[in-house]
């Protein structure tokens, strides 16, 4: 087993260190904004891209939401699924595209209840991937709220009209 599937396999710790981190970047967010954010993701971004690699299997997408999947990167489903599994899951949990491989969505549904400070997120809807931000740094993204934005033509979330039943 690899150091990266051990750790995932762990979330707690790493839900902890995102915690740590994030409140890091929120801090210093004033300092790196004056030192220009383009600056600091090209220092940024070879160590988050080296890192995540090594731990995630991260594929740069510029918008990370381990945290809201378990510490389980959705960029790694042979589909590129982002808010859950296809149809296609087998019985025993495992792919449909790579029979050898458990579902990312398996896996990150089984470590999204080991996490009691991000777990919850799980249930949430993501925004579809913006293929303009990928290879970019998704902390300097988190600080300048790009990564919360539709890709041009899609419609945000919060605009989405809900009907209740009367």
């Amino acid at each position: 087993m690899s150091l990266g599937r051990w750790l995932r396999n762990r979330p707690r710790g790493l839900e902890i260190l995102y915690r740590r981190t994030h409140r890091l970047f929120i801090r210093f967010d004033p300092l790196i904004a004056r030192l220009g954010y383009e600056r600091i993701d090209r220092w940024l971004r070879p160590g988050e891209e080296l890192g995540k690699k090594i731990v995630f299997d991260c594929r740069m997408c510029g918008q990370c939401i381990l945290h809201s999947t378990g510490m389980t990167c959705p960029m790694t489903c042979p589909k590129n699924l982002r808010n859950g599994p296809c149809g296609g899951v087998r019985a025993n949990g495992h792919c449909e595209v790579k029979p050898d491989m458990k579902c990312i969505w398996v896996e990150a549904f089984e470590r999204s209840r080991k996490m009691t400070l991000y777990g919850d997120e799980m249930l949430h809807i993501q925004i579809p991937v913006n293929r303009q931000l990928e290879g970019s740094s998704a902390w300097i993204n988190m600080l300048t709220g790009v990564d919360t934005q539709p890709p041009p033509g899609w419609v945000n979330l919060p605009d989405i009209p809900v009907l209740h039943k009367s």
